[in-house]
């Protein structure tokens, strides 16, 4: 029997085992990295071990660290999370010398599907439709082509080709991103089905043979290959096609007598979702298991310790109850081509959670977060804030309660992709059930334009700037009584002038003040004001937004939903300026390539170099054709936000 585990994992995935394990009565073990310390799951944990370091190769993914770790803290079994080493078979193996209970599948399952050129083989051995494997062969028919790497996942490593003439490149850049993130940089092609919808089934497999299927999830609203929102029941599906996916799963995980909670995945061709092919097997928990958690009333956790103790699987005693949707609330910047974000969560706040980490045992929004209010946002993991669930007896009741609770929450600091979530749950589409992988390429959705509409900000920056001038009335020292902007004889109003994402010029908000209180030039009312909620009143309509102020930035959220402005301030800082040309670095990370040499001649568009943060890798590319006058990093160097990573001098016009 398990007494006291070690979670091999961080953030929300530590936090969501040591739930379960708390209601068990199993003592926990945390590890942590120099840069978790003080992430909440460290806290929360029976006892904790540091990890020198802050990168995942020196920590996390170290995994001689991790087993000394186990065995120091006197843990006697070992669960690995999702992600690092949980589907790493000489972890596994490596756990099982040290004579702890490994809570997961055995080595040699791991190992079947750890590549996914392998066990595309054993899945057609065992009957379960696959696509082909192209190899170097693909022609012209076989356009679009995707590149893939053969360990990992998550989306690194993967890149659509569209022409024959990019396929050399482009598998050479998914080699490189997959030797980055996992340490193997075999890739393979296979033809890339359009318009596809990306499906999977749960299974939990015991010592016992029997194969439990806990119904399946589309999981088709993706970037960049990566999973955005995930719900079950998959909608649409007819029953034949849905009970053709359970039994391909079960004939999957029994042809490599699977152990524990897994995943199978599979493609589905939109146009006719009878057609469907085996993707790859996750020989671990995966990260949307909650809404599978919701709709059977089941703790996967608990069954994955009951497994690694010897039990037999549990079953499900009916089918699925309502439905569940799950979001992924990411730090990143969907107008700005995902670019994951980071910083402090100023305020981190989701309304209406009826549970964490578990359940919930009624309908509702269940939160699993790794953050709190006050947490650091790092740049060496991923950028995933939380994951935000809601059950709900039908679909478009659970879309609705989704939406609402996301569009209500507070959340300030780094940029987010909240609104993008509300607007796909809220979308027509994806309303009526019509999903497929590339959803967010192909519909139009105003969260991911770089443009901004300046009519819809005027009130939110008119309650910003008057919640800036109340906050400075109140930290006056001398002159209290004195009301704000008073003046004897008023020749003109005050200006307060903010940056916006999508403006190329600042939002002007020109005001008065006085006796009488503050007053808009040409805008809405002002009922009521305070440092921290400003109530403004047009065409008869009262709105009230609440402001929060953290240095320069204003965060404005009303039923509007939120925004983020940036105070202009009246003088500018000459050393704050830089050179014209200057290539800066969108955010703190890695510099894992620099393409060209100083003095090079580049055209518009042309990679100079790339950077990895969160994961990702990201190529800053030249703004026009030039010469680069400075490079001043080279492949290694650690760079903060808005470094200056080289210079380009456009070359004159003759």
């Amino acid at each position: 029997m398990i007494t006291r585990l070690l979670v091999a994992n961080r953030g929300e995935i530590a936090r969501r085992v040591f739930t379960t394990c708390r209601r068990l009565g199993v003592e926990t073990v945390a590890v942590h990295s120099d840069a978790d310390a003080g992430l909440p799951f460290v806290a929360e944990a029976d006892h904790a071990v540091r990890l020198p370091g802050s990168t995942p190769a020196e920590t996390y993914l170290r995994a001689d660290l991790v087993v000394e770790a186990a065995r120091r803290a006197g843990a006697d079994a070992v669960h690995p999370g999702y992600g690092f080493l949980s589907e790493n078979a000489d972890f596994a193996r490596a756990v099982l010398a040290a004579g702890l209970t490994w809570v997961g599948p055995d080595p040699a399952s791991i190992e079947s599907m750890g590549s996914k050129i392998e066990s595309k083989k054993l899945m057609e051995a065992a009957g379960v439709p696959v696509l082909a494997d192209l190899g170097t062969g693909a022609t012209e028919a076989d356009l679009p082509l995707l590149v893939k790497a053969s360990a990992g996942g998550g989306g690194r490593g993967m890149r659509v080709v569209r022409t024959l003439a990019d396929l050399p490149g482009e598998v050479e850049k998914a080699a490189a991103e997959a030797a980055s993130a996992f340490g193997d940089g075999t890739v393979f092609v296979e033809p890339y089905v359009e318009h596809g919808r990306h499906v999977e089934v749960q299974v939990v497999g015991d010592r016992h043979g029997t194969v439990a299927v806990y119904g399946e999830r589309d999981c088709s609203i993706q970037r960049r290959h990566q999973k955005v929102v995930e719900e079950t029941p998959a909608p649409g599906l007819a029953e034949e096609t849905r009970a053709a996916l359970h039994e391909a799963a079960r004939r999957a995980a029994a042809a490599i007598d699977y152990v524990g909670a897994g995943t199978v995945e599979f493609l589905l061709d939109a146009g006719d979702p009878t057609r469907f092919w085996f993707l790859e097997m996750n020989t671990r928990l995966q990260v949307e298991h909650p809404v599978t958690e919701a709709v059977f009333g089941v703790d996967l956790v608990e069954q994955q310790l009951a497994v690694a103790e010897g039990h037999p699987v549990l079953a499900p005693a009916e089918g699925p109850r309502g439905h569940a949707v799950e979001v992924r609330l990411y730090a990143e910047d969907p107008a700005a081509d995902w670019q994951p974000q980071s910083g402090t969560l100023v305020t981190f706040e989701v309304p209406d959670v009826v549970a964490e980490f578990t359940g919930p045992s009624e309908p509702g929004i269940r939160l699993d977060t790794g953050f709190v209010t006050g947490s650091e946002v790092g740049t060496h993991y991923d950028a995933m804030l939380a994951k935000v669930i809601a059950w709900a007896p039908t679909r478009e009741q659970a879309l609705r309660r989704l939406a609402g609770a996301l569009s209500r929450a507070r959340v300030h600091g780094p940029r987010t992709n909240r609104d993008l979530l509300v607007e796909v749950l809220r979308h027509p589409v994806f309303a009526a059930g019509e999903v497929s992988t590339d959803f967010l390429d192909v519909q139009e959705l105003a969260s991911r334009s770089a443009g901004a509409d300046p009519a819809a900000l005027a009130a939110p920056a008119a309650a910003a700037a008057v919640a800036l001038a109340e906050h400075d009335r109140l930290a006056r020292t001398v002159q209290r009584r004195i009301p704000v902007a008073w003046r004897n004889v008023v020749s003109q109003p005050q200006s307060t002038s903010f940056a916006v994402d999508g403006l190329s010029e600042p939002l002007e908000v020109r005001w008065y003040g006085g006796r009488d209180g503050y007053r808009i030039a040409a805008g809405p009312a002002v009922l009521a004001a305070a440092p921290d909620r400003v109530t403004l009143e047009a065409d008869g309509v009262a709105t009230t937004y609440d402001v929060l102020l953290d240095g320069a930035l204003a965060h404005v959220d009303s039923p509007r939903g939120h925004v983020r402005l940036s105070r202009v301030p009246r003088f500018t800082d000459p050393a704050a300026q830089v050179a014209t040309g200057s290539l800066l670095a969108p955010m703190p990370g890695s510099v894992v390539g620099v393409l060209v040499e100083a003095g090079a001649r580049v055209t518009a568009g042309q990679p100079v170099l790339v950077l990895e943060a969160m994961k990702m890798q990201h190529t800053v590319a030249a703004p026009y054709d030039g010469v680069v006058s400075e490079l001043p990093v080279s492949v290694g160097d650690q760079v903060a936000a808005g470094a200056v990573l080289a210079v380009v001098e456009e070359e004159e016009q003759g």
